[in-house]
């Protein structure tokens, strides 16, 4: 987001940049000047920080923007933007901020992994590259410290209020207002410059009373735009007059606040609500409870005034100017009952939950229920085709995690919040993948667990830690996953969930698995056992017979694992899972091998490789015959083993032309499924 947005007359294009000489020429000049460490004979061990310093409204990221595509030549590996404070004042995490400028890098950023953990990585990516790091709207050193790449090859450009007192050697670039010119070609180029040279004075005054700051100017250049028979005069002494009623900007934005009609005032207001400052017709549409045809309008015309910014994208989408936010927020105070604020929200919150159904729905088959429903939805809320769906739901990412935060942040509006999650998972689910958009998840079942505990709502506790505790397991971090299903364990025992419990207890198990202590996770897989048995779930009890066997087996105790994996086999065969029947028997035989009884071991495998043919699993009846040849080798016939490992190969030759494997491979992987 940029302090300086301007609407060109006449739909000129180019660089709407205006001044700044001295501070560019001062900033380029610094980026080379030899530094402390330089000074003392000593390699710069970081990257050299430029800091832009200056008040919302100052311009500040307009001049970081410019300098940055001056320099871009530079620095070949690119420019990566993030902003540290959100619109509404508050801090963005640094785990959040590493997070994003990771994934601009794409390097990986596991999900779940600690904030310092994130920065270390950040700064690893960072170390071998020569990169721009342009860190907007910086709180303080706290915040950028974390951040800096340990590398001189790399730049950072930070804009921050004050100094960033805490980093050495930065000498901070402070602004005041454009000098003369500038702003008076400012003004120009929403009036046209024929009011300002019919009267160079009156724009002159209107420069001074403005303080030269670009956001002051850019709406006042917007008033007098709509209003071409008002005089730059009169806007001048209008404002002159209100002199005492604070600084300029906020001078400037009363008048025209106090001159848009009452519906236009009151959409304006709300948009201190929106997520982050990001707002599209849809959004401002539920705030106010217009149509959105008439929220797009009027969006358009705030456009065209300086108070909100068009950003770049397929869709219409806009942005408020961090500097208007306090101003919005001030109004929405004094104008607007908390009653009438907190509806507001609401309707904001149920919009975005019909929307994120219709994305859901659109990647639902012809026919099925979610489609039905989705053909009962009004027009506006339908996306022809999963196309605009996910086109959408990229567009909007940033603004629709932040209305889950904002939401369980509000405290008030948990129900919608936690039907806002659901939906925005499943969303993400369907058009990115669970692997691809594992980070929000994570992001999001910790918004679940926040409401969960808050409310106190045991089965979603559960339901919340187990989601965590997968997304941990799967990055490798076994112990805190460990820690996180022993309290579901707990949660789903107080909501009275089978399900959460026993798959907790199972969880459990898997976890001691993989850390290798297999007595316990034959415990905790007897322990889900029982209580799959004693339900009836034939199934999952099979399962759980095979998982006990396999860490039976790792433990060196053969008889135990036989007895478990035949118990397996004897479930799904009444199960009529001829599939599984066939796996388990290929695990029996594996089993009756590492005992030494390999008569028995080709018998099972024959038998395995029968039920395998019944469910024409071709791999699996390659891998057996793979395995029935390993054991022939050693039973000392060399001619049976030949064949079955050619049987083996000509499955896979039907199965399995695998581009960029050869088929000898394909064999390898799998001697051992």
């Amino acid at each position: 987001m940029t302090d300086q947005a301007v609407e060109p007359k006449d739909g000129l294009k180019g660089s709407q940049f205006l001044g700044r000489s001295r501070e560019l020429k001062e900033l380029r000049a610094d980026i080379e000047r030899a530094g402390l460490d330089t000074i003392a004979g000593r390699k710069a061990p970081r990257a050299r920080v430029l800091l832009i310093a200056g008040r919302p409204g100052s311009g500040r990221t307009a001049l970081a923007e410019e300098l940055l595509g001056k320099v871009a030549a530079d620095y070949p590996d690119g420019i990566l933007r993030t902003r540290l404070t959100a619109p509404d004042g508050t801090r963005v995490p640094t785990e959040r901020t590493a997070r994003e400028l990771l994934d601009a890098l794409s390097l990986p950023a596991p999900p779940g992994e600690s904030e310092d953990d994130l920065a270390e990585r950040l700064r690893e990516g960072l170390s071998v590259r020569r990169a721009v790091l342009f860190l907007d709207d910086a709180a303080d050193a706290e915040q950028v410290d974390p951040l800096l790449p340990e590398t001189p090859d790399c730049l950072v450009v930070a804009v921050s209020e004050g100094p960033l007192t805490g980093i050495p050697d930065v000498r901070p670039c402070t602004l005041g207002g454009l000098d003369t010119k500038s702003a008076l070609e400012l003004l120009g180029r929403y009036t046209g410059s024929v009011r300002i040279t019919v009267d160079p004075r009156s724009a002159e005054s209107l420069v001074e009373v403005c303080g030269a700051q670009p956001a002051a100017l850019t709406l006042a250049g917007g008033w007098l735009a709509v209003r071409p028979k008002e005089a730059v005069a009169d806007l001048a002494k209008q404002l002159h007059e209100e002199a005492d009623g604070g600084p300029a900007l906020a001078r400037v934005f009363q008048l025209a606040y106090a001159s848009l009609p009452v519906p236009a005032a009151r959409i304006l207001r709300y948009l201190s609500l929106a997520p982050e400052g990001h707002v599209d017709p849809h959004t401002a549409s539920a705030l106010a409870g217009c149509s959105v045809s008439a929220a797009q309008t009027t969006l358009d015309d705030f456009t065209l005034l300086g108070l909100v910014r068009r950003v770049g994208s397929e869709l219409p989408q806009y942005e408020v100017p961090g500097c208007l936010m306090p101003l919005l927020r001030g109004l929405t105070e004094t104008h607007d009952r908390p009653g009438e604020v907190q509806l507001a929200r609401a309707r904001m919150l149920e919009r975005t939950v019909r929307l994120l159904q219709s994305c859901h729905a659109v990647t639902e088959p012809d026919g099925s229920p979610a489609r039905k429903k989705l053909a009962g939805l009004p027009r506006a809320l339908r996306f022809p085709g999963p196309a605009a769906g996910a086109e959408w739901l990229r567009v909007r990412r940033p603004a629709l995690l932040a209305s889950a935060r904002l939401a369980v942040a509000d405290g008030d509006l948990d129900t919608l919040a936690r039907r806002l999650m659901a939906a925005l998972t499943r969303a993400l689910v369907a058009h990115v993948g669970t692997e691809a958009a594992a980070p929000d998840l994570y992001g999001i079942h910790r918004l679940v667990l926040d409401v969960a505990e808050r409310r106190n709502l045991p089965r979603e506790k559960a339901a919340a830690l187990l989601n965590l505790a997968d997304l941990d397991a799967r990055t490798g971090r076994t112990r805190e996953a460990l820690t996180r299903y022993r309290a579901a364990l707990d949660a789903g025992r107080e909501a009275k969930d089978p399900y959460a419990t026993g798959r907790a207890m199972e969880s459990v198990g898997g976890a001691y698995q993989e850390l290798g202590d297999w007595h316990r996770a034959a415990d905790w897989y007897g322990r889900a056992l029982a209580q799959r048995l004693t339900r009836g779930e034939r199934a999952d009890a099979a399962r759980l017979h095979g998982r006990i066997g396999s860490v039976s087996t790792y433990a060196g105790r053969y008889g135990d694992a036989l007895r478990s994996w035949r118990s397996a086999v004897a479930g799904y065969r009444k199960e009529g899972d001829v599939a599984a029947q066939a796996r388990a028997l290929s695990e029996v035989a594996r089993v009756q091998e590492y005992a030494g009884r390999p008569e028995e071991s080709l018998q099972t495998c024959q038998e395995a490789v029968e039920w395998a043919r019944q469910a024409k699993d071709v791999r699996l009846q390659a891998a057996l015959q793979l395995r029935l040849a390993d054991t022939l080798d050693r039973l000392g016939d060399p001619a049976a083993a030949k064949l079955h490992r050619g049987a083996a190969e000509r499955m896979l030759g039907d199965e399995l032309p695998n581009e960029g494997k050869s088929q000898g491979d394909e064999v390898e992987a799998l001697r051992n499924p």
